[in-house]
């Protein structure tokens, strides 16, 4: 139960900072650049908690509950990033969805390694 309650408070937190940097960056854009911000530092921060996790062998620790599970579970959002992009195909703004699209894949992806290599090296 305890593991739970950590769980829902991280997502709680993280829930709501990504509403609000989505709701201020998205208001005034083609490119959805909140949902893209909270994305990438998300992936970000994932990659290092859970790099400092492997390399101190504390991987079920509660911090990588509320952190890892929690926080970045409820900040980064799968959900609303495939809905925009279907809204962009749908709207025929093909350039828009590309940058997005691929630009969030390969950013994300390079995040999640460079916080795993900043936890090797603290």
């Amino acid at each position: 139960m305890k593991n739970l309650i950590l769980v829902f408070i991280g997502g709680g937190l993280g829930s709501s900072l990504r509403y609000l940097i989505s709701r201020y960056l998205n208001a005034s854009s083609l490119i959805p650049y909140g949902t893209f911000l909270v994305n990438i530092l998300g992936s970000l921060l994932l990659g290092a908690i859970l790099g400092w996790a492997i390399k101190t062998n504390t991987l079920n620790h509660p911090t990588n509950l509320i952190l890892g599970v929690g926080f970045c579970g409820g900040f980064t959002t799968f959900s609303t990033f495939s809905f925009e992009n279907y809204s962009l195909l749908k709207s025929g703004d093909y350039l828009s969805f590309s940058i997005y699209f691929f630009g969030s894949l390969f950013l994300g992806i390079l995040a999640v390694l460079i916080g795993i290599l900043i936890a090797k090296m603290f």
